[in-house]
Parts: C-alpha cells; structure tokens; sequence
C-alpha cells in the first residue's frame, strides 16, 4: 500500500461532502487488515455492504455493533460503532469517522478515548471537521493534517413551508413527535414521505431510503442521523426546527451540527441547498449562521470530553474512582456521568451485588453488564433494575442468561401488531437482547439465540416499515400531484351547510369557524385531493366570515369562562391586561387565515362588543376604572380603586384600613355614586352580588366554584362559600357581606353607647343564622357578650373594632395578593 502522508497518522477534516469516508475505506481496503468506528450502526451498515461487494465475499468483512454482529472466522477487515471497535486486535489501518463528536456531552468520552488509543500498525486515520484542528495539535501533535474541500457548492435557498419544498427534499427534525407530524403533513400536502431515524433498525432505514431513492416519494423526513454520513441522493435540506433536547436541556443548534445537517444536501458534484420552515422567530436561521455555513466556517473546538478507556478493576470503587478520574490534559474534560456509570453506581449500593463483585474477573463482568445500552430510554433507575436482573443471572451458576427467560421475552417482542409508535418500542426493547445475544459468554447458545433476534427484529422492521408506508405514503396522490404539476388550485371545492368540504365529491373535512379539520376518511380516500389545495380555495371563505364577524350582533357572542365564543366557535380569550375591567383579547389561532385588516376589524368588533358588556353587566368595575385612571380623584380614591378592581369589587376592610381613613369625604361620596359601599367588616359593590353580574364576575376572575345563585346564607362547606365569592365565613356558615351590613347597622342602630342591649333576633332569624353563627359575627362586629338573666336574650357591650396590623401594603397591580387577602381577610 503506498503511503498517503508522511506520517503514519493523518487527520483528514472538511466539511460533508469532501469523500473523507469514501477515502477511509479505500484506504482500509488497500491494507491486509483493517477497522474503521463509525458514530451510527446504520452508517457502520451501509459501509460494510459496500466493502463486501468491493471484496466479493463476506468470508473476512465484520459488522460488529452492540446488537449486530457478523465475524467471519477470518476476518480482516472490520466496519464498527466506536463503541464496538475491538481495540485489543492488531489491524494494519484504523480509522475513526467524525471524530469531533469527542465533544458531545453524551458519547464524546467514547470517541475522545479512540482518538487517543486507537491505532493502526501500519497506519491511522482521523476523520472530522476543520473544528477539531486545535485538539488534534493539542492530543496528537504527531498527525498530520489534510483539509479537504467540499466537492460541490453548498447555498441557502431561504424560509419555505413544507407546500412549497422542491423536491428531492430532506426535512430534519429533533424528536420522533415532530418527525411524524412533518411526515403527516407531507402525506397530506405532497402524497408522502420516507422517514428515516436513528432508532430505526438498518432493514427499516433501508427500505425506507430505497422507497426515496427509487422516486416512489420524492421528500424525506429524518432526524439529524442523515449529518453523520449516510448518503441519500438530497438535493435540498430543511429544518423544521432549529433547537433540540440533548438529554439534558432544549437548547439551539450549534453552527457546527447545522452545517454538519445541511452539508447532506448535494452530492458528489450536484450542488446542494438549505433553509428552514420558517422565516421569523427562534427556528429561522440568523445571517451570521448562513454565512458560517455557507462558507463552511464552524466554530473551533475548546474541549473534548474524557474518560478513563482502560479502567482499574481491582474492584468497584476502584472502577468508579478510575472512571470518575479527572483528564491530566488542560484541552480534555471530565465527561458527565453517562447511563453506564448512573447504572454501576445503583448497583453497587446493593448488598447482594457487593458480595458477588469481590474478585477483578467479576468486576468486569458487572461493568460489562452496566454497558448494555439503554435502547428504551428508560431513564438509569428502571434500566438499572433490568440491568441488576441480567447480572444476577451472570454472576450465579455457569454465569448464563437462563434460556427460557430469554425466550419468553423473545417471543413477547414475536408480535407484528399494532401502530408505528408501538413497533419501534418492540424493535428497541428487541435491539437490548440482541446485545444480551451477541455477548458470546453470557448465554449457552449464543448463536442460536442471535439469530432468533434478528429474525424476530427482521420481522418487526418490515412490519414498521409498511407501517410507516402505509401512515405516510399515498401513493395515488403523489402520482396526482405530477399529473397536475402540484397546482390544485383550479381544483372545485364546495362548502355545505355544516361545513363540510369537497373536492370532486370526495370529502375532505370541515370548516368550524376558521379551522378546517381533515376528515379521518379523507386521508384513506383513493381520490383525496390535498389539504393545502382546499385551503387555497377556501380563503374567499374566510374572508366572508370574518366581515360577517367583524359587523356580529350582540347576542351572537357569548363569554364562557375565558373564551369569546361566535355563534358556538371559540374566536378569541381573555388575557390578564390592566385589570378585570379592562382585559386583552387575544384572537385564536384560528383567524390567522385572515389578512390583517380582517383581523384588525375583528379585534375591533370584540373589543366594543366587551366594553359594551361591562357597561351593563358591571358597570361599578366599569366606573371604577375610570375613578383609578381620573387625576382628579386624588391618590387614596385612586389606589382604593385600583385596590377593588384586583379583587373583583370586593375586599375586606381591614386589608384597605389605611386607604380607607385617607379617603376625604368627596371620595367617599364619589365611592357611593360608583356603587361602592364601605362596610363594617367589608368594602363592596352590592349590584356585584347579584345572580348575572356575579357570573360574570367569576368569569372573569376564573373562579371554578360558584355559589348557589341568590343565595344569601351558605353552609361553610358549600361550593364558593368564602370571601372571594362574596360570603364572609363565620363558623359553620357563611353569610353573604351585604346581610352582614345589614346585621351590622342594625346592632349600631339598636346600642346606647357601651350599655348592654339585647338586639332584636327577627333579624337574624329570618336571614336563616344559627346563633352560634350571629355570635361570631358579633363579635366580629367589635361587641363582647354581657351578663344576661337566665331566660332572657343574650346581651352585647360595644368595645369597638380591633384595629388591625399594618402590614406592607401588596403592590397595586398584584392580583395574587388581593385575591388571598380575600380568603383570609
């Protein structure tokens, strides 16, 4: 093999695109022996299909993954995951493909620890972006650095919504939900799409790619595996997000896996595009990150993470301080704490497993066991329990997996039923005993069993694969679609009397309001025309709506909770704005199908027709908005206001007591004329208290219980028996404050100064009060009970009101404050 550089390690880096891949394997190829570690078991998969059909025989090509092996007696060449590369063998050429993963928080300590070690005897080679430049100087200052340039132009072709994506399209996206909406979408708006993600099993993947391949659809929905290498034929990329979970938070891209994503648009010579679904907000893409990646400029790397590859086992806390060892290297850091370790350390806390882990040979056996990927994503407690399972059976006996648990979990798995999401749960639980099968000590017929699982994840990855055709490919569309040039438009719509719409006499959905719902059967229909067909021809529609809203009678609206309802649809909700009196409504998502002088007019309509209602339902919080905004009303008046507004028009006096006494006697008349009464025990606005404005009011408070309409008495365990609602809590009932008032001025009409009197209990009695009831609100009232004769009625000495504490006053606008000064006030 002649010598590529001149030294034995080369460190080739460049965007995608460049061939670094292509150049890795054929390099191996030309070497007696080789490895090369891959970051995905699908890209492992598609590289060892190529070198067997570039050798001719399977008989010395290995695939060696978690869950997948395939090792011929006499292999020389082998294609794996990082993970998986049998470091131990001595192979002539050793290569790491994108090695610049050693900065991910996740795996990174895995491709970190074969940047270092890995070598070839003969020759090494590290593949990667211009980004790990500076590690490579700092980890490996012997290699020797070759860029690469992209083989053909890489552009941003700007925001398109999925109706308009050219085709030989990639859409990316960050979560399964996500990937199954945009492929849900395409299937409505351009007859389907292959989807292809991590999670799948290579047969899915690959059936998936040879359907886009072949042009039986022309998009395609990923994740962001397509960026690690695995070559489709994309003219164009684009992001449907540009944020994603990396196990630990929502965060942004970087510039790096974005160009790493885009770059999968183009190959070879054919110049390839990006861009986003949308052109404003958090996932539209900035000018600084298009230039980065249309020039190909990605950020350089700082750090990589580390942890110890060849760990101590002398015994478990030496093998969790040798892998909690901090890197003696200033670019490295310690990686955070992945699921194997999570894992080793729960297990350690056992006791049973402690007495079983007391030799070097048996500490390995637990750590090998804490390997087993996490393929469910269970979390590290639940996978730690499955875990602990497994090692009981590896440490017990002959130290074998027993046969029939491994069968009954096997033939549970044996089932081709059920939908997309359920299938590839079966495939991923399937792909855990793969890895229990491919371990060749920890079952007694390895090979037997290895090959029931693939069988049984064969089976499950066709099923999912004509589950996924069947959920998002229409075929008879798509063939439509290139009949008509993907231009409905001309197409005939009709809407009926119920809203429901037809194109061509085939049902499509309805329109409610301003939302068009697709009908179930629509999508299985065999003439469906496409929805974003109809809602092209329903925006005449649309706009007739929203002038009919726009000019509604009053009766056509209603208010039910927060939601402003026409005619029966939700148009718009109430958001917290000034205060209770004067609300922001907010339009529903709905009426976005309207132009803005449409949605300007409605908003106007809704506004009126609110103001309207608060004019004749409560016109005191009507009045009182007025009074806080009036500079003339004077500062105490004001803040009094402001005070009752926040609590619905209603608020106990102690918790106004210093506005209160600031108020002048023209405040106090102004308070009167509003409506407003300054009681006792409570300030109130008693046309509040009435059955209509009081649902109004709970409406607008978002009060769930409500009190029985006019009544005037409630016992305390009643729904809306407390302050809030207007009922003042006096042992086990509650009175409304208006009656309490009354009771009040009554008592103060009967007293002669501070001499005993008994008051007249006609009173009490007809409002339906126990007398343990008018006892505390006696007291309540400023009075203490007098001596009385036995026989004669109870007698109450005036002491006058405790005056109450004077508290940090709560800021004007904290709604919060107010509303619990209500209930405890």
């Amino acid at each position: 093999m002649s010598r590529f550089a001149r030294s034995p390690i080369t460190a080739v880096l460049g965007p995608t695109n460049t061939g670094k891949t292509h150049l890795a394997v054929e390099r191996m190829a030309g070497h007696a022996s080789g490895m090369i570690g891959f970051p995905l078991r699908l890209l492992a998969r598609e590289v060892y299909d190529r070198v067997v059909r570039m050798k001719g025989s399977d008989a010395e090509v290995a695939l060696i993954t978690g869950e997948e092996k395939i090792l011929p007696p006499k292999a020389r060449w082998f294609l794996c995951t990082a993970e998986s590369m049998p470091l131990e063998r001595e192979v002539a050429f050793v290569g790491l493909d994108e090695a610049q993963l050693g900065a991910d928080p996740e795996r990174g300590h895995v491709f970190t620890d074969r940047l270092l070690r890995a070598r070839g005897r003969e020759e090494t080679m590290i593949l990667g972006s211009d980004s790990l430049k500076p590690m490579l100087k700092a980890l490996v200052p012997e290699a020797e650095v070759i860029g690469r340039p992209r083989f053909s132009t890489l552009s941003y072709a700007g925001a398109k919504k999925l109706s308009r994506l050219p085709r030989r399209s990639a859409i990316v996206a960050f979560s399964a939900e996500e990937v199954y909406a945009v492929a849900e979408a395409l299937r409505r708006l351009r007859g389907g799409a292959a989807v292809v993600m991590g999670a799948l099993s290579p047969r899915t993947r690959n059936a998936q790619v040879a359907m886009f391949q072949a042009g039986e659809v022309d998009y395609l929905v990923a994740t962001d595996a397509i960026g690690m290498g695995l070559n489709m034929d994309v003219h164009h990329v684009a992001f449907a997000s540009l944020s994603k979970f990396d196990g630990r938070r929502q965060r942004r891209l970087a510039v790096a896996e974005m160009a790493q994503i885009a770059g999968r648009a183009g190959r070879h010579q054919k110049d390839g595009t990006f861009g986003a679904l949308h052109e404003e907000g958090p996932n539209a893409f900035t000018p600084e990150e298009v230039l980065a990646i249309e020039g190909h400029r990605v950020p350089p790397l700082e750090k990589l993470y580390w942890r110890e590859g060849e760990p101590d086992f002398a015994s478990v806390e030496a093998l969790i301080a040798s892998l909690e060892a901090r890197p003696n290297s200033d670019v490295l850091r310690a990686a955070p704490e992945a699921v194997d370790l999570a894992v080793l350390k729960r297990l350690s806390e056992e006791d049973w497993v402690r007495q079983r882990v007391r030799a070097p040979a048996m500490v390995k056996r637990l750590w090998a066991a804490c390997g087993l990927p996490d393929f469910r994503k269970l979390g590290p407690e639940p996978h730690s329990r499955f875990v602990g399972r497994l090692f009981g059976h590896l440490s017990e006996g002959r130290g074998h997996v027993p046969h029939q648990w491994f069968a009954d979990e096997i033939q549970r798995l044996d089932n081709m039923g059920g939908d997309v999401e359920t299938l590839a749960g079966r495939i991923a639980a399937a792909r855990s005993w793969a890895y229990i099968a491919h371990r060749a000590d920890w079952l007694e017929d390895p090979v037997h069993w290895a090959e029931r699982t693939r069988a049984v994840e064969e089976k499950l990855s066709d099923a999912l694969h004509a589950s996924l055709t069947q959920r998002f490919v229409d075929k008879r569309t798509t063939v439509l679609l290139r009949q008509i040039g993907a231009d409905a438009s001309n197409l005939p719509v009709t809407i009926g009397a119920e809203g429901e719409v037809t194109v061509e006499e085939h049902a499509l959905g309805t329109l409610t309001g301003f939302r068009f719902t697709v009908a179930p059967e629509a999508r299985a229909a065999d003439k469906r025309m496409l929805l974003a067909a109809a809602e092209k021809r329903l925006g005449g529609e649309y706009r007739k709506r929203g002038a009919a809203l726009a000019e509604a009678e009053d009766a056509a609206i209603l208010l039910t909770g927060s939601v402003l309802a026409w005619n029966g649809v939700a148009v718009a909700a109430l958001e917290p704005g000034p205060n209770i009196a004067r609300p922001r409504i907010r339009l529903d998502r709905a009426l976005d199908v309207l132009d803005p002088p449409a949605r300007t007019a409605v908003q106007a309509r809704l506004e009126r027709w609110f103001a309207d209602q608060i004019g004749k339902r409560l016109a005191v919080l009507g009045k009182l908005d007025a009074a806080a905004r009036d500079p003339a009303a004077g500062s105490p008046l004001r803040a009094l206001a402001n005070a009752l507004l926040e609590a619905g028009g209603l608020l106990p006096r102690r918790a106004a007591a210093m506005l209160v006494e600031a108020l002048d006697p023209p405040a106090r008349q102004r308070l009167r004329t509003i409506g407003v009464t300054i009681g006792t025990l409570d300030i109130f606005a008693p046309a509040l208290l009435k059955p209509g404005a009081a649902r109004w009011r709970r409406e607008l408070m978002g009060l769930a219980e409500a009190p029985r309409d006019g009544a005037t008495v409630l016992p305390r365990a009643a729904p809306g028996a407390d302050l809030v609602h207007g009922y003042r809590p006096l042992g086990a009932q509650a009175v409304r404050v208006d009656l309490v008032e009354r009771i009040a001025r009554a008592a103060h009409d009967a007293r002669q100064g501070r001499k005993p009197f008994a008051p007249d209990p006609a009173l009490a009695t007809s409002m339906g009060l126990t007398a343990e009831t008018l006892a505390r609100l006696m007291a309540q009232l400023g009075f203490r009970t007098a001596r009385s004769a036995e026989g004669e009625p109870q007698r109450w000495i005036w002491q006058g009101l405790v005056a109450p504490p004077r508290p940090k006053a709560p800021p004007r606008d904290n709604a919060f404050a107010a509303l619990q000064a209500l209930k405890h006030g």
